[in-house]
């Protein structure tokens, strides 16, 4: 493509030399319209690349943002899930400590009666 365009460029500086020098013939007229009509067509593939570019970054953006959004999500899920886990091992924990306390208060107590 960019030699479309440096191809197009250069037709048409040369046919505006050729213009300005006042030799222009029905071939330099010619060569003019088609260096005109390749910019034109050249300048319009430019603008759909860069559209068709600008398309496809808007895009990936919106997927990453997608994904972004549900990694956020899933983590803080996991993070909920993980809380719950550590409060109930807490609590079990805590539970298990009271019951062996009482038990050890008892077994002192029965020992004290003897």
């Amino acid at each position: 493509m960019k030699m479309r365009t440096l191809a197009a460029l250069t037709a048409m500086a040369l046919a505006t030399t050729l213009v300005a020098c006042g030799q222009q013939s029905s071939t330099t007229q010619q060569a003019a319209d088609k260096a005109k009509e390749a910019m034109t067509k050249a300048a319009d593939a430019t603008k759909d690349a860069a559209m068709k570019a600008g398309d496809a970054a808007k895009d990936a953006a919106k997927d990453a943002s997608d994904a972004t959004k549900d990694a956020a999500g899933k983590a803080a899920d996991a993070t909920k899930d993980a809380a719950s886990k550590a409060t109930d091992a807490t609590k079990e924990a805590a539970d298990k400590a009271a019951a062996a306390v009482k038990d050890a208060a008892d077994k002192a107590k029965d020992g004290a009666k003897k």
